[in-house]
């Protein structure tokens, strides 16, 4: 490998090109320790409750994991009755039954179709839509008929085994998502993303129509969320994954007739013989009637952040204390509710559900010197010891988008709502939030200290220790750019400062700390697929901390797309990844002095860390591989092949990166 001359006495910049646009000579491939899977939880978003094997009222749920699985619980015991892979899928918010006895389910990162029955098992239907990556619901219709709602595209299907798959094509020219659809009296509906509009398709003619906003409501900002129709009504949830209205429409008189307030979602339950549902509202299971507009609390406190139910509906369970039929459902951990309307008797039981592995997100040495993880989608809270690589302890939690120590506390950036939490290692954990129904007990810890939300911000992608202040860098959510530079006082309790584009339509993804500035690396993208980008490349800028202000901004990657790691080495050089490209920064002279290509490619992924042991920097190339580098030379090698998006060094010099869910560990002395 050749280094090139450095033009220092021209004052332009250096190349260091290690490698041109061919991949690097792997070194002989050192020992590295696997330890595991840190990050094992169950994560169930879509349910519904019907028929299973044999026949028998189940549970039924799909889990999240690798694959996703369909699984059936038994509503009297919560045993696990049935198990069934999803080949290629990851997960799935959508599963309902249809009235042959079919079971659907809808998948998302591929956007594939499965159906269940009883005499054939699983059987992958493929993508109903090629254009089409995510199934955001399924709805049962006539017979053996399914109905289905996708994004990018905000299209509608239908799906016959008889027939084949039926397009109803783009509901609107606006919306890229159908997020939620059910069907009643040949008439299909649908609602979207914000701003949330609700249609009426007539499954047989494809004709639409949309609804009419309920009085009062500003669809801005909303999506039509969960959208249910039971005995003549139709409930429409306005709002996000949190509590909302419920809207109300009486579907024969063509109006909207009734609001409920902090509604939880996702379902409402079939209705009972008197055509009242049942549903989770400000924390309680409760009983509706459309028609008296009455709610009747049931005395079962459901809490929690994520309180939305996972299927809700009737079971007989042959228990003592619960005749007749009884409400049953499923919680997003897997837990199980039940309650009986004759008796009053209500209860939870943890389910059969089996945990799926996690992937890494997060990866951060806390201030107790272990090693902490935090995972996508289903979340979770792992701490390790250093010093065995076995996990300790492990907590339900949200997903993690970056952590970082500071001042004898793990601080956690957690999605969605741009939430910034403080964990103190040496007080119990107590997370009021992810816990489904928690006793009263001490102070939350993790402890929710701001989000922002009220920014439009989606994703606390960066985290850094500055002086005495922590400081975030956010993407925005669906339909936003700008991500906001907060910057947290932890003696005051409160946020010094907040900005919203600090660099114009660009997301803060990466920040690093020196002296009083703070340094921010962007992406050009926001939180979410749409909208899409206004600005060409991403870049670097510099922060007083002292004075809240911009101090300057570079561009130190032509043409890539984002810059998501940066590290200062030991002599003061500022150095960051931006697709497949290292460069280190003069930040006196606000320029690249050095740069070395790794590929040509454009990636917005990369990680960078600094480690003071052996002073060499240590890499993820866009999932590719792990590499190290030495600052002073250039020269730079792989370590591993493999799919590597989270890595971190410990103080002790030893390298921690995640493959997936699989965390692995480089020593000092295998790095030698």
């Amino acid at each position: 490998m050749t280094l090139i001359k450095r033009m220092l006495a021209s004052g332009m910049v250096s190349l260091l090109a290690v490698l041109g646009a061919a991949a690097p000579a792997a070194a002989s491939a050192p020992r590295v320790e696997d330890l595991g899977v840190p990050l094992e939880d169950e994560l169930l978003i879509g349910g519904v409750v019907a028929p299973g094997p044999g026949g028998r009222t189940v549970l039924w749920g799909a889990s999240s994991g690798a694959p996703a699985h369909l699984n059936a619980v038994d509503p009297a015991t919560g045993a696990e009755v049935g198990r069934y892979d999803l080949p290629g899928a990851a997960g799935s918010w959508a599963v309902d039954a249809v009235p042959d006895g079919s079971v659907y389910v809808g998948t998302y990162g591929d956007g594939r179709l499965y159906r269940w029955t009883d005499q054939g098992g699983v059987q992958d239907l493929g993508r109903p839509l090629p254009s089409e990556n995510f199934i955001w619901t399924v709805a049962a219709g006539e017979g053996a008929t399914v109905y289905g709602g996708t994004s990018p595209g905000g299209r509608l299907f239908a799906y016959d085994p008889a027939t084949g798959v039926r397009d109803y094509g783009r509901l609107s020219p606006t919306h890229a998502y159908v997020r939620s659809v059910s069907y009643a009296g040949g008439k299909i509906y649908a609602g979207t993303e914000a701003p949330a509009a609700v249609f009426e398709i007539d499954a047989a003619s494809g004709a639409t129509r949309q609804l009419p906003t309920p009085d009062g409501l500003d669809p801005a900002g909303k999506w039509a969320y969960d959208v249910n129709v039971a005995a003549g009504f139709l409930y429409v949830r306005y709002g996000e994954a949190t509590p909302g209205p419920l809207h109300v429409w009486d579907i024969a008189a063509g109006q909207w007739t009734d609001t409920l307030d902090a509604a939880h979602g996702l379902d409402v339950s079939p209705p009972d013989d008197a055509g009242a549902v049942y549903l989770v509202k400000s924390g309680e299971l409760v009983r509706y009637d459309p028609r008296t507009k009455a709610t009747t609390g049931t005395g079962m406190s459901i809490t929690g952040r994520v309180a939305n139910t996972r299927g809700i509906g009737w079971a007989e369970l042959g228990l003592p204390d619960y005749p007749g039929k009884s409400i049953v459902g499923l919680l997003w951990r897997g837990l199980m509710f039940r309650y009986n309307p004759q008796t009053g008797a209500r209860s939870f039981v943890q389910t059969g559900v089996r945990g799926e592995p996690i992937d890494v997100t997060a990866l951060a040495e806390g201030p107790d010197g272990r090693m902490y993880a935090g995972g996508f989608l289903n979340g979770g809270f792992a701490a390790l010891d250093p010093v065995t690589g076995k996990r300790e302890e492990f907590h339900t939690f949200s997903q993690s988008e970056d952590m970082t120590a500071h001042d004898g506390k793990l601080y956690i950036g957690a999605y969605p709502e741009a939430r910034v939490y403080a964990y103190d290692p040496a007080l119990p954990w107590n997370s009021t939030e992810y816990s489904p129904s928690p006793e009263p007990g001490p102070a939350p810890n993790p402890a929710r200290l701001f989000d922002l939300a009220a920014d439009k911000q989606i994703r606390p992608r960066a985290l850094v220790s500055a002086g005495r202040y922590l400081a975030a860098g956010t993407m925005p959510d669906i339909g936003h750019l700008g991500g906001v530079l907060a910057i947290w006082d932890p003696r005051t309790g409160a946020l010094k400062h907040s900005q919203r584009n600090v660099v114009q339509d660009q997301s803060i993804v990466s920040l690093a700390y020196r002296d009083g500035v703070l340094y921010g690396g962007t992406s050009i993208n926001g939180g979410q697929s749409l909208p899409l980008p206004t600005q060409p490349e991403a870049k670097l800028f510099a922060w007083s901390v002292k004075e809240n202000r911009l101090l300057w901004e570079i561009v130190p990657a032509p043409g890539k797309p984002a810059i998501p790691a940066l590290t200062f080495d030991d002599r003061g050089r500022l150095w960051g990844i931006a697709g497949g490209e290292v460069f280190a920064v003069s930040t006196a002279a606000r320029k690249v002095v050095e740069r070395v290509t790794l590929s040509g490619i454009k990636s917005s992924s990369g990680q960078l860390a600094f480690n003071r042991r052996d002073h060499v920097l240590y890499g993820a190339h866009a999932g590719q591989y792990v590499f190290s580098l030495d600052p002073r030379t250039g020269r730079h090698t792989v370590l591993r092949q493999g799919p590597v998006h989270q890595l971190a060094v410990h103080r002790s010099g030893d390298v921690y990166f995640a493959e997936g869910s699989r965390l692995f560990r480089l020593t000092r002395q295998q790095m030698r």
